[in-house]
């Protein structure tokens, strides 16, 4: 069977305590009424969450059943025989009305010891106000040592690098690397499909419940990359903007007509700037859809002379 329409998925919202309400004024999402919500999921296969197509001839299908019993119509033949028993990345956006914790993903070499998942994601900075900053990596010459003292003193912030940010900027964060979200920033997170985070620090902050929240002391220093120091930021125009074994995302201005899909390949658009419109659907900026790979006539088109996306893709 071909499609010949892209899909277009519910996105699933998330309260978080550090979470807003700026995913409404600056996409004109609609969210829960009454809740800081941190995060919207536009694209996850997890057990205990799924993504579902809301309209079309694949209404009602869940993102799960679509890769396990579509998976060549939909995204192509080459995944095929790929072994992941679950769609393998994750799409979000996030709103930081305050700053979130400092935290640490787990590397693959070690994840399934630590009981969790392994986790390297991507932030593209959609809309970062005026002085917006990012916590990530290590300033040059915090040892481990040191790091374990400020943290008992409470001063975590002393040893992580600060990252000024602007909208249109991007950063990589592998596995490994110690790192938080400052407030002010709208980000759209391109990430492994996992859902396991280790917060070494959170700022003396409680959670929704009025208590402490959690935090994983052990687990983020056995995780933690005390090698890595003062990564930066990028600015890219077009081209490239995170490349690695798990996702490639590339930044998109169009200009003119462009075939939506390459090589038979499903592609996840985020639409950032103008109106794009491709099948018999038009989408505008903070909407996500996905070409399916059967959709081979497929073209992306700017409506009024210009507009510029992200373009998700997964390697074979």
């Amino acid at each position: 069977m071909s499609l010949q329409d892209s899909l277009v998925f519910e996105p699933l919202a998330m309260e978080r305590v550090w979470g807003g309400r700026r995913l409404e004024a600056v996409f004109g999402k609609r969210l829960p009424q009454g809740a800081p919500i941190g995060e919207l999921w536009e694209l996850v296969d997890r057990e205990d969450a799924q993504s579902v197509v809301h309209q079309g001839e694949l209404q009602g299908a869940t993102l799960n059943e679509l890769w396990k019993n579509r998976r060549a119509e939909v995204f192509g033949e080459d995944y095929v025989t790929s072994e992941a028993p679950r769609f393998p990345i994750l799409i979000k956006l996030l709103d930081a009305r305050e700053r979130l914790s400092v935290q640490v993903h787990p590397p693959v070499s070690m994840a399934a010891a630590l009981n969790g998942e392994p986790k390297t994601e991507m932030w593209y900075f959609a809309d970062a106000l005026p002085g917006a900053t990012i916590y990530a990596g290590l300033k040059h010459g915090v040892t481990r040592d040191r790091f374990e003292t400020l943290l008992r003193e409470g001063h975590v912030a002393e040893a992580l690098h600060v990252v000024p940010v602007s909208t249109g900027d991007s950063i990589f964060i592998p596995s490994g690397r110690l790192h938080a979200i400052g407030e002010g920033n709208v980000i759209v997170e391109v990430q492994q499909n996992s859902d396991t985070t280790y917060r070494v620090f959170d700022w003396n902050r409680v959670g929704l419940d009025g208590s402490p929240r959690k935090l994983h002391i052990e687990e983020s220093m056995v995780s933690t990359d005390f090698a890595d120091f003062e990564p930066g930021v990028q600015h890219v125009e077009q081209g490239t903007v995170a490349e690695c074994p798990y996702f490639k995302v590339e930044k998109v201005s169009l200009e003119g007509r462009i075939p939506a899909i390459e090589n038979n390949r499903f592609a996840v658009y985020t639409v950032l700037e103008g109106k794009v419109t491709v099948g018999s659907r038009s989408f505008v900026p903070g909407e996500f859809f996905l070409v399916p790979a059967s959709f081979a006539s497929a073209t992306l088109a700017p409506v009024d002379g210009k507009a510029v996306v992200l373009r998700t893709t997964l390697p074979v």
